[in-house]
């Protein structure tokens, strides 16, 4: 694992999103989509599971992880620390409204990435003061594949974001509908790294869309 705050490299440009919904909407079991995105060149991906039964979970974690590592890349689950030490993930992501980062360490272990969302100024305020290894804030644009509940922030709150969080020494992760056109705008304004899930469905090929996508963005 990585341990926190000393990431061997920046985090990659694209944090490519396995969301299990979106997946089964697009006609992808989930671990066939992950081995797309690492096919088409992706190294940094995040497992998201909203609606999966714990032991399900755990299961397709633990065969993400594996995946994952035969290629030389970073497996991160979101929201579940207990299924993230238990499948050996190299971190966890978690939202304003799961585990407070403290717990999630506690749980996962002290070397764990783990990424807090914020959507506010205030909740990137708080975030950057806790233990944590990179911010991600959004949504950045309109999205119709993950609700948040709060409206879109714009690249002008990603730019103010990112100088908020590189004054505590932390990279920023942007989302929420982040496209192959918009992708490097929003990497302009300080983002370290775009996570995206629909585009990289968007043409039905997945693996070829994410070698378009880093080829587009330079990663």
């Amino acid at each position: 694992m990585v341990p926190a705050g000393e990431l061997d490299s920046p985090l990659d440009k694209l944090c490519a999103i396995v969301d299990v919904e979106a997946a089964a909407r697009a006609g992808w079991r989930p671990l066939d989509l992950a081995r797309a995105f690492l096919d088409g060149g992706a190294r940094f991906l995040q497992l998201r599971a909203k609606a999966m039964s714990g032991a399900e979970f755990l299961d397709t974690a633990a065969a993400f992880v594996t995946l994952a590592r035969s290629y030389g890349a970073r497996a991160i689950i979101n929201d579940r620390a207990d299924i993230a030490r238990l499948a050996a993930a190299d971190g966890v992501h978690v939202g304003q409204d799961d585990l407070p980062p403290a717990a999630v360490r506690a749980i996962a272990g002290a070397a764990t990435i783990v990424g807090l969302s914020a959507h506010t100024r205030e909740q990137v305020d708080h975030a950057v003061r806790e233990p944590i290894t990179y911010v991600a804030i959004g949504p950045v644009f309109g999205t119709a594949t993950k609700t948040t509940g709060y409206d879109p922030i714009g690249v002008e709150m990603v730019r103010e974001a990112s100088r908020r969080a590189a004054a505590r020494g932390l990279p920023l992760v942007a989302i929420g509908g982040i496209t192959i056109e918009n992708a490097a705008s929003v990497l302009e304004a300080g983002a370290a790294s775009v996570a995206v899930i629909g585009d990289l469905l968007a043409t039905g090929d997945p693996g070829r869309q994410t070698r378009d996508f880093l080829l587009r963005i330079g990663g």
